[in-house]
């Protein structure tokens, strides 16, 4: 299923490269003149941030070693390659070069008297007849220190040519006509992704890049490299235990790599997501400003594209694409030699459109004007993770959760019970953290409620002074006499959420008697009208409450730590309502 999704992607692309192409950074252009000496060397790459990109071209692809190679230096790419193979230089440098060679000469044998292979050749002749001459070339261009840091990679084009040579008509289409008469791989057999029967089957796949912490060379999907993996009878004979015709194998992995490198594609911690649909819609442009963190050039970008997903759901229309399209996510994570299926999702734009909406309901909370309306992902699970850092993020989480999102399902037990415990650590709980905290509880109350003998109200955005819950109860007690303690001594250092928040919030009847009592103090410092109006607040929230408990379960400790958040907040809200109508007198 996620191979043929991957398949029918490319098919309809326009942009993926044809079989036999594929997209490649270049780093420089070797610049020769028709009897293969060497004008100039260009570097093509483009700064950005301190760092060099290299351009994107298409290129020859005639095996895996267009994304990989193997240590037996024989295994050259036509007409470009890194520095080692196109230039001899390095590890196994004469070794690689003559494959180079071989590869030009197998490859195009119809076209030797094109100007441009022959200035190739005859460059490349030049460099394995005297090896000692790269040295004072590369010195010649300003090079040798950044040839010896690292390999390149290099394309030629003729000096009265706009276009490289591997790009010029005829090398093209010889190149074009040998790919279809290549006979290296005798193996036929039926396709598994296409149902395609009596066809050329790939007998390596190509490696997939860029999957955050993997392999930095690639690592496949598809790969046998045991005997225990292996089907009965198929012993060592690759592409037979999962047959995938050539042209099929090319395409998804073509796709694949595409989307990893493109705008539809997000980091979930250790998973990479990637993201697609059938026909060209929204969502493929509007998920990653969904999930992903804002530019600093645009912070508005998350909310924008927040408010144009709610309309959607609400109309049944999208800009583009129809709403029974079907819409696929792909979770990835780094395993060893091969690449992990983290999750796996697929359902028609409108249903998936409705559950990331639902998402980002729940986890809606009221917050200070400085917290940003749209929460992203990744500041969701960073205030989760030790010190902020997405680096202490637990492995697995981000995918779980971003499969709890498309699935409709409730949140991981980890994001509630890391919620907890970073506001027990840090004594506080936060904007993000309280998203969590009310997310998680909502699913778990939704899943249970209708089985339960006493259905549990739903947390709200703000403050809900009629829930009875006495886990929420106590953290709004809580905050409240915090607040006491403020107005009683401003400027303080420390109060008593420094002091005794831990303990609060988990063993509650051994620290709100102490607390109750030192009230008492404070009151005494407040103004009377204002005693008389914390006094009511208390009460208040003390009549729903039979008796202090012993101990809070983690939910509970959840509970405690919304009801302490929303009664700040509320706190916050009136003090900047009275504010305003002050200075409006």
């Amino acid at each position: 299923m996620i191979l043929q999704a991957l398949n029918a992607y490319y098919e309809r692309s326009e942009e993926l490269p044809r079989e036999g192409w594929i997209r490649r950074g270049v780093d420089y252009i070797v610049v020769l003149d028709a009897e293969g000496n060497c004008i100039n060397i260009e570097p093509v790459g483009e700064l950005k941030k301190g760092k060099t990109i290299p351009r994107e071209m298409l290129l020859p692809a005639i095996g895996k070693q267009a994304m990989k190679h193997t240590n037996s230096g024989k295994d050259a790419n036509l007409l470009w390659d890194n520095a080692s193979f196109s230039l001899g230089s390095g590890k196994k440098g004469a070794q690689k070069l003559a494959s180079f060679l071989d590869t030009l000469r197998d490859w195009l044998k119809g076209c030797d008297q094109d100007a441009g292979v022959k200035a190739v050749q005859r460059f490349c002749e030049s460099l394995q007849t005297n090896p000692d001459s790269l040295g004072d070339l590369l010195n010649h261009f300003h090079l040798n220190e950044e040839f010896s840091k690292r390999d390149p990679v290099l394309v030629f084009r003729l000096v009265d040519d706009i276009e490289e040579v591997h790009t010029r008509t005829v090398v093209r289409a010889t190149y074009e006509r040998q790919l279809a008469l290549d006979d290296s791989n005798p193996l036929i057999g039926n396709c598994l992704i296409t149902g395609k029967r009596g066809v050329p089957i790939a007998t390596n796949e190509i490696v997939i890049k860029n999957v955050w912490g993997g392999q930095p060379a690639g690592a496949n999907i598809i790969s046998f490299n045991k005997r225990s993996f292996e089907s009965y009878g198929k012993r060592e004979r690759n592409g037979e235990n999962a047959p995938v015709s050539k042209g099929a194998s090319f395409a998804y992995t073509t796709a694949l790599n595409h989307l990893l490198t493109s705008r539809q594609r997000i980091q979930v911690g250790d998973t990479s997501t990637v993201f697609w649909a059938s026909a060209p819609h929204d969502l493929e442009t509007t998920l990653l400003d969904l999930f992903g963190e804002p530019t600093k050039d645009d912070p508005d970008r998350g909310t924008d594209a927040l408010k144009v997903l709610y309309q959607a759901v609400q109309s049944g229309k999208f800009t583009q694409g129809e709403a029974n399209t079907r819409f696929h996510v792909l979770g990835l994570a780094p395993n060893a030699a091969r690449i992990a299926i983290r999750f796996w999702e697929t359902a028609p734009a409108h249903e998936l459109a409705r559950r990331i909406a639902r998402h980002f309901d729940d986890i809606k909370i009221a917050r200070a004007p400085y917290d940003p309306e749209h929460l992203s992902l990744f500041r969701l699970l960073t205030a989760l993770a030790v010190q902020n850092k997405a680096a202490n993020i637990p492995p697995n989480l981000g995918g779980e959760v971003m499969r709890a999102i498309l699935e409709g399902l409730p949140y991981p037990a980890p994001l509630l019970n890391l919620a907890v415990q970073r506001c027990r650590a840090e004594q506080k709980p936060t904007y993000a953290r309280a998203a969590a905290i009310k997310a998680s509880l909502n699913r778990l109350i939704r899943r249970t409620n209708p089985t339960a003998s006493k259905p549990e109200k739903e947390f709200q955005i703000m403050l809900d002074p009629t829930n009875a819950h006495p886990a929420y109860r106590l953290g709004r007690l809580f905050a409240t006499l915090e607040k006491i303690q403020e107005e009683a001594s401003p400027g303080l250092n420390a109060t008593i959420r420094d002091r005794y928040y831990g303990a609060a919030s988990s063993t509650p009847v051994a620290v709100f008697t102490t607390l109750l009592r030192l009230k008492n103090h404070h009151l005494g410092k407040l103004s009377k009208g204002r005693a008389v109006q914390m006094e009511r607040l208390i009460g208040e929230i003390m009549g729903g409450l039979d008796d202090f408990p012993r101990i809070l379960a983690l939910p509970d400790q959840g509970r405690f730590a919304l009801g302490y958040y929303h009664q700040r907040q509320s706190f916050f809200t009136k003090s900047e309502s009275t504010d305003n109508q002050e200075e409006s007198k």
